[in-house]
């Protein structure tokens, strides 16, 4: 039985200093289910993950990476004629990241209701999906959707990640709308700060949801108590990733059966590892290591 079963759009990402300035740049794969299977992955949980790629370089290394982490890419797509997906994220002193989407027709925003494996989902333990990839587009909305519906119907437990990229919706309220739904459609609900007032409707007592303050810590409420763990006490390198890395940890807990304040434990654990590394995803921790 897999554990975890997630969808989403691997990207490649290309970092560096102000680029009309910087003659430098560092190219990784990211994305935030694929940082959250790899997260689970490391820990020793089944992780499987459904996206497509472009038939290049990128999308080589995308599988090259989640496939020597462990993670079970039978269902990832290779799209002939379409691109994986690139973002540029520019670093400035005392600023946050400016972030540059160059995903327009991609092959992953193609992931559409017909690529969704009902059974697999089905047989899963927890289906973990997210804001950003119903962001896409319709079809990939559609295929979130036909995850959580499938979920649903067979009593699978469901995450959800608010993950609100402004640049990805017509407008703030279409992105309350969408994002609304799926989360009152979750068990398990993801979410930063700034993302409260977006998904309103589905903070209610019943939900287990988790609040990522940053440097501030979390928050997580459930079974109507609330539970809080202090922020990162390490040398920031790059917080990008580190969201991600906090739902893995919190959730790898929870399927460990441990209590919501051990979740948050490891969730900050995870996301100090993170914070730590210059990739979203390459300082992640072993179970070992925890």
């Amino acid at each position: 039985m897999t554990d975890v079963y997630t969808l989403g759009e691997p990207l490649g990402v290309v970092s560096s200093g102000r680029v009309r300035h910087e003659s430098e740049a560092r190219l990784d794969v990211c994305g935030p289910e694929f940082t959250l299977a790899v997260a689970l992955a490391r820990l020793g949980h089944r992780c499987a993950y459904l996206g497509k790629v472009g038939a290049d370089d990128l999308g080589a290394r995308a599988l090259s990476v989640l496939r020597g982490e462990g993670v079970d890419v039978g269902d990832v797509r290779v799209t002939e004629g379409a691109r994986t997906g690139l973002l540029l994220r520019e670093t400035r002193v005392a600023r946050e990241h400016v972030v540059v989407h160059y995903r327009a027709g991609s092959a992953g925003s193609l992931l559409a209701a017909g690529n969704v494996p009902i059974d697999r989902i089905a047989a899963a333990k927890m289906l973990h999906v997210t804001g950003l990839t119903a962001g896409l587009g319709h079809d990939a909305l559609d295929a979130v959707r036909t995850a959580v519906t499938a979920a649903r119907k067979a009593g699978v437990m469901i995450s959800f990640s608010v993950a609100y990229v402004p640049e990805l919706w017509a407008s703030v309220r279409d992105a309350e709308e969408v994002l609304s739904e799926l989360a009152c459609e979750s068990h398990l609900l993801f979410l930063r700060q700034d993302e409260l007032d977006l998904v309103k409707p589905a903070l209610t007592p019943e939900r287990e949801v988790v609040v990522d303050r940053g440097v501030k810590g979390a928050t997580a409420r459930s079974d109507r108590m609330r539970y809080d763990v202090p922020g990162w006490q390490v040398p920031v390198v790059d917080t990008a990733g580190a969201g991600e890395a906090f739902a893995a940890g919190y959730i790898s807990a929870a399927l460990d059966g441990l209590t919501p304040q051990e979740r948050l434990h490891r969730g900050a654990l995870l996301s100090a590892a993170a914070v730590t590394s210059v990739s979203d995803w390459q300082g992640l921790p072993t179970r070992a290591e925890l």
